[in-house]
C-alpha cells in the first residue's frame, strides 16, 4: 500500500486515550499517522483534591480546560499526530442524573455525531478505526455513544478498511483486583458487579486480536499519568508496577469489519494492509 498508514480512535473522554495508549504508541513509534478524536471536554470530572461534580469547588468549565489540557500533554507523550476535539458536554457516569440533560453527549443526535466522525474519516482517510465494545462491560453513556457513532460512521463512509472494538480481559480484571487487595487499596465496585462480569466473559470471548505492547507500556503509564486531575485520587494511580506489567502488556481488540481478507486470530491492527503482506 503506496498511501500513508493511518490509525484513528474515536474516544469520549480526555484521558480515556491513555487508557488505550499503547498501541497508538507503539503505531508511531513504526511511523504510523495517529489520530485521536475525544468526543467530550469531561466537565464531569473530578475537580482538584478528588471534587465530584455537585459538590463545593468543583467548577465544570475549569476541569474541562484542566483535562483538555492534561489531553494535550498526554497526546505528546503518546507522540499522537494530530488530536480532534468535538467539545461535546460531559454525560457523567450511568447513575448521575446529569446525562438527562439534553444538551450532553450522550443524548446527541447519532447521525449528528457519525457526521462528524465520518467528515474527519473523509480528512484523514485511516485504515484502522478504533473505538470501544459498546457491548462491553463498561457501560458509561459516553463511551457506548461514541463507539456507535463511530461504526456508523465507519458504515456509512466506507473509508476504513478494519474497524476493531478495544476491550480488555476477565482475567486481567482479575490480576488488577488481585494486586490492589494486596496493596491495601480499596477495588472499584463495578469490579465487583455479576453484570459487568457476565459482560466482560462475554467480551473476552469475541476477541479477536492482541497486540503487544510491552516495549512502550511505560509511556502507556506515563501518559495516564499526565491526566493528574483523575489519575492522583484514583485506584488506577495505585496499582502496583508489577500488575501494570502483567495486567496490560497487551491491548485486545474485537475486529467488526475487514476488507483485507487478514485470517483471525490476529496480532497486529494493520496485518494485511502494509506493503508486501
Amino acid at each position: 500500500m503506496s498511501e500513508r498508514l493511518t490509525l484513528m480512535a474515536v474516544h469520549a473522554h480526555p484521558d480515556d486515550e491513555a487508557s488505550g495508549g499503547g498501541i497508538l504508541a507503539a503505531y508511531a513509534d513504526q511511523g504510523i499517522k495517529t489520530i485521536v478524536v475525544t468526543c467530550t471536554n469531561g466537565e464531569f470530572g473530578d475537580a482538584p483534591g478528588g471534587v465530584k461534580p455537585g459538590q463545593d469547588g468543583h467548577d465544570s468549565d475549569a476541569v474541562a480546560r484542566q483535562r483538555l489540557a492534561e489531553l494535550r500533554q498526554s497526546a505528546k507523550i503518546l507522540k499522537i499526530r494530530d488530536l480532534e476535539t468535538l467539545g461535546y458536554h460531559d454525560s457523567g457516569m450511568q447513575e448521575w442524573e446529569y446525562k438527562d440533560r439534553p444538551d450532553v453527549f450522550a443524548n446527541i443526535p447519532l447521525d449528528e455525531v457519525a457526521g462528524r466522525i465520518g467528515d474527519l474519516l473523509a480528512k484523514y482517510r485511516p485504515q484502522v478505526l478504533v473505538t470501544y465494545d459498546d457491548q462491553g462491560a463498561y457501560q458509561h453513556p459516553d463511551h457506548v455513544h461514541a463507539s456507535r457513532a463511530a461504526q456508523l460512521a465507519a458504515e456509512k463512509t466506507g473509508i476504513p478498511a478494519k474497524v476493531y472494538l478495544s476491550t480488555i480481559r476477565g482475567s486481567s480484571w482479575r490480576k488488577i483486583r488481585e494486586a490492589l487487595r494486596a496493596a491495601g487499596e480499596q477495588v472499584p465496585d463495578f469490579a465487583e458487579d455479576p453484570e459487568v462480569a457476565r459482560r466482560a466473559a462475554e467480551s473476552e470471548e469475541r476477541i479477536t486480536t492482541a497486540v503487544d505492547i510491552r516495549q512502550v507500556l511505560d509511556r502507556k503509564y506515563e501518559a495516564l499519568l499526565a491526566h493528574g486531575s483523575q489519575i492522583d485520587q484514583s485506584w488506577l494511580g495505585k496499582i502496583p508496577a508489577d500488575a501494570v506489567r502483567e495486567a496490560f502488556g497487551y491491548e485486545y481488540f474485537i475486529r467488526t469489519a475487514d476488507s483485507t481478507g487478514t485470517p483471525v486470530p490476529e496480532h497486529e491492527l494493520f496485518a494485511g494492509l502494509r506493503d508486501g503482506a
